[in-house]
């Protein structure tokens, strides 16, 4: 049986870029060479099980994370759901859409696009994901082989590391787009 190199290696970047320690400090705290660790996260190597342990335990997570890939999920939520938290004192309300992961980058953008301009991406970096709220118009948003219809004060969150799309289907649709890199 093979081991499966490439889901650790993903695993293996995805979680020191959580930690937001460098190769080099993971690298000591697990007791191995900063260029072992270099070539595992380039998916090159043979790990033992020795290692792949050190490494878990500097980067305080359970062993079957590094074996395990990760779920990509979509989130999407409608103009006025989600946990709403109301002022006591003014006409006021928040609605908390997502929580910024430790380690993050975000970019924040305007987007306006016209009908018969579709906006395909390919895939960015590992671990890369999009929020997008249409602020005006219509689109189908989110990964391409399943976007999702969204209207004016719509929100959607999907990960961008794999194909996605920005279609607009109203003239002069905009939305504010988040993009984060973990």
């Amino acid at each position: 049986m093979t081991q499966p190199i490439s889901v650790i290696a993903k695993s293996l970047v995805r979680e020191r870029l959580r930690t937001g320690l460098s190769l080099a400090e993971i690298a000591r705290r697990a007791g191995i060479a900063k260029s072992t660790l270099s070539q595992l996260e380039a998916g090159n190597g043979n790990p033992s099980i020795e290692t792949l342990w050190s490494l878990c335990v500097a980067l305080d997570i359970p062993f079957a994370r590094l074996l395990e890939p990760q779920a990509a999920k979509t989130q999407v939520i409608r103009r006025g759901e989600g946990t709403k938290m109301l002022a006591e004192h003014a006409n006021y309300e928040a609605i908390l859409l997502a929580t910024c992961p430790p380690g993050a980058r975000r970019d924040l953008y305007i987007l306006t696009a016209q009908p018969g301009a579709d906006r395909v991406s390919q895939p960015h970096p590992p671990g890369s994901v999009e929020h997008i709220i249409v602020t005006r118009g219509r689109a189908m948003v989110g990964l391409t082989e399943s976007p999702e219809e969204l209207s004016a004060g719509d929100y959607i969150c999907y990960p961008a590391d794999q194909a996605h799309i920005f279609k607009a289907l109203e003239p002069d649709t905009e939305a504010v787009m988040m993009a984060e890199q973990n």
